[in-house]
């Protein structure tokens, strides 16, 4: 990391030594009358890694299907029985990425006598519907509660058998008219499963479409699986998102999780999709369709060009599944697993170099959770078998820090006392790996979460004050803007200082190259607008600090920087501030060392010990400041963020190169800190291009705003 001095303090602070409450008051500092900024560009840290930015996503309820995936309807198995029951309204226009989770379901058609579940011969899983039929009445199934748009059209298809005598029709509903619908005759069935394909137009918009299925005669008909999909759809992903995301510069996706991953079975997620069996999903209580599975997330990747990070289970899972699933990502055909997934129509292997083992083993939430002695042994056996299915592979080991163990009430759960849960702990797991599984993993995980709103009390921890695991020693909270937004770049400050121990103890960690991958961070509670923006930008800027060791993160969720409905997406204030950051500071830009005279508040709280020893932030209080050279040195890029409502102006010197007074700036901002950027809107956050003719050796920063700077360097200097 670039160390940044402090050229003349200004302000004096208050720091709290006490260990009870970890809180202490104190005033706000004064900013000095001109505040100065150096950038030196002789000293350099590593440069930005290509995973700088990355996502994390998970299986969580029908997020993926909701958001990523183009499939209409669920339950397209039919997990669920069929009962008769009042269909549920439409999900609201503004459907987020963890709004309306709850599944539609499917009602009979008639009498709901006339649909059985049939359990002796399922199509796929463990039933499928029988219809009863009558030779007037339409007998059947609906699924409404999906948008769509007029002109649009729709492809499915349909596994069917069924008695002779019977006819099945398939009809597209787009309103409560008799015409507002378009009905396409199957043709005759058969008595074996056949997959029958059908095709409609929408003639009118609609926020709660459905699909029937229906037939009259004799007999019965059953139904195996059914799918609607946009004709348009790309591989089965939804184009209006996968063109969103290709914006934000990720690098790679960590998935498919999450707490998700500690009861799912990779292999019920590979194969024909209609014949993959639904399964629960414990961690998330929620049945999943095993549509987006390892093949899908492999098409993904490719369509939004990132790299995959796939975590395999270490909950229920075992090291012999682990080797095969890593076999049929990256094994030769020659090999079981690479035959099995030549098979399924992917003959070439996908090279896959980033595995995580397991996800938040630590934690009481996680399925399959053990201690931290019988955890190690557990991940080196699964190190050593995917090692040996392929030795290129890198390997990361889901770490805690102690900060991580106190903020998630995992030193309660394992009933560690706060005091005794310091670094190198029986709290620290990531201590654990460090100890005890040299040879076993490239990298070590860390997640870390902030919440809006409150802060941790440690008084309140002691005293074992908590309602629910995450509730444990928090307190509600009063902060200024700019403090609420500098709380989550703390968090990464503080794990940077704890990495700075590890390394003070365990010296061969930077000859062995041991990196840090933050594979989950978000900050909860809040609305996604400009203020949040603000805050991941201090994050941004505090991670470009921390380059030398801290090599990859993943946000959570990926879809987290969008607003989409069912039809349409747009990019969020997230995710045009990933976009920002991650053309102007993306791979291989070269951080340079940045000073000033106006350092940051003190810390307040002291979670860890001593911990944290100073606050996030450049020394260049109440801004926020970042700067990198480009990878060819052409050009010097300065971050600002200014979260005060005032306007900032700050004296620039620049050493090592000469400027050659030709400058861009893109400005973010909006009207006021709640602005916000929603699909079908217009956006009241953008990003501004300005150019400057003549580089001042004043710069005038907006309120409420990030600021790049792009300055570019005289030829003589390079």
């Amino acid at each position: 990391m670039i160390k940044q001095t402090v050229i003349v303090a200004a302000a004096t602070f208050l720091l709290a030594n006490t260990l009870g409450t970890g809180i202490a008051q104190q005033s706000a500092p004064i900013p000095p009358q001109e505040l100065k900024v150096n950038i030196d560009t002789q000293q350099t840290a590593r440069p930005v890694s290509p995973y700088e930015y990355g996502m994390f996503i998970e299986h969580i309820g029908s997020l993926i299907y909701r958001s990523l995936w183009s499939e209409m309807l669920d339950d397209r198995k039919f997990y669920f029985p069929i009962k008769p029951e009042e269909p549920q309204a439409a999900a609201p226009a503004q459907a987020g990425p963890f709004r309306n989770m709850q599944l539609r379901k499917w009602h009979p058609i008639g009498p709901g006598e006339a649909v059985v579940m049939d359990k002796d011969h399922p199509f796929v899983g463990e039933q499928s519907p029988r219809i009863e039929l009558d030779a007037t009445t339409q007998h059947g199934i609906r699924q409404s509660g999906f948008a769509l748009v007029k002109g649009k059209r729709y492809v499915g298809h349909i596994w069917l058998r069924a008695t002779p005598g019977a006819k099945v029709e398939v009809a597209l509903v787009w309103g409560e008219g008799a015409n507002d619908r378009q009905a396409v005759a199957l043709p005759t069935p058969s008595s074996t499963y056949k997959q029958l394909p059908f095709a409609f137009t929408a003639q009118a918009d609609a926020e709660a479409g459905a699909l029937e299925i229906t037939g009259t005669g004799s007999g019965n008909f059953h139904i195996g699986a059914v799918s609607l999909m946009p004709a348009d759809n790309l591989d089965g992903f939804r184009p209006e998102v996968i063109a969103q995301l290709k914006q934000l510069h990720s690098g790679f996706w960590r998935l498919p999780g999450g707490n998700f991953i500690s009861d799912f079975n990779w292999y019920h997620s590979v194969g024909p999709r209609d014949q993959r069996p639904p399964d629960f999903d414990y961690a998330w209580n929620a049945m999943q369709t095993n549509d987006v599975g390892m093949d899908e997330f492999m098409t993904f990747c490719k369509l939004i060009g990132v790299e995959p990070y796939i975590t395999v289970n270490a909950g229920f899972g075992d090291a012999h599944s682990a080797a095969e699933e890593v076999e049929y990502m990256n094994g030769a055909t020659s090999t079981p697993m690479g035959t099995m997934r030549a098979r399924n129509g992917h003959p070439e292997p996908y090279h896959v170099r980033l595995w995580d083992i397991g996800n938040e083993p630590y934690g009481q939430w996680q399925l399959g959770r053990t201690d931290l002695k019988y955890y190690l042994l557990k991940h080196n056996e699964f190190a050593k078998a995917m090692r040996a299915a392929d030795p290129s592979i890198t390997l990361l080991a889901s770490g805690s820090m102690p900060e991580e163990a106190i903020f998630e009430g995992v030193a309660a759960d394992w009933h560690i006392p706060i005091d005794q849960a310091g670094i190198c702990s029986d709290a620290d797991w990531t201590c654990g790996f460090l100890k005890h599984d040299w040879g076993y993993f490239d990298g070590v995980t860390e997640h870390w979460y902030t919440r809006a709103g409150v802060r941790w009390d440690r008084e309140r921890a002691e005293k074992g004050i908590k309602v629910g695991r995450l509730e444990a020693g928090y307190v509600p909270d009063q902060e200024t803007n700019l403090e609420w937004v500098r709380r989550p770049s703390d968090r990464v400050h503080l794990k940077g200082e704890e990495w700075q121990e590890y390394e003070r103890r365990f010296p061969e960690m930077k000859t062995k190259k041991i990196f840090m991958s933050n594979d989950e961070y978000a900050y909860t509670g809040g609305q996604t607008n400009l203020k949040l923006a603000l805050a991941y930008a201090m994050v941004f800027n505090e991670m470009l600090r921390e380059t030398d060791f801290l090599r990859m993160t993943a946000f959570t969720m990926g879809v987290s920087t969008l607003d989409f409905n069912q039809t349409a997406a747009t990019l969020n204030t997230n995710g045009l501030l990933f976009s920002l950051y991650g053309e102007h500071l993306g791979a291989d830009a070269i951080p340079v060392a940045l000073t000033g005279n106006s350092p940051q508040p003190a810390p307040l709280q002291h979670i860890v010990g001593d911990l944290p020893r100073t606050s996030a932030g450049s020394p260049t209080y109440p801004l926020d400041m970042v700067a990198a050279l480009s990878a060819d040195h052409k050009f010097l890029t300065l971050a600002v963020v200014n979260a005060t409502d005032s306007v900032q102006k700050f004296a620039l010197t620049v050493n090592g190169v000469h400027l050659s007074g030709e400058a861009t700036l893109w400005r973010m901002t909006g009207d006021n800190l709640d602005a916000a950027n929603h699909v079908g809107q217009l956006p009241q956050v953008n990003v501004k291009e300005s150019a400057i003719a003549n580089t001042p050796t004043t710069l005038t920063v907006a309120p409420i705003s990030v600021e790049i700077y792009r300055f570019a360097i005289a030829p003589a200097a390079r």
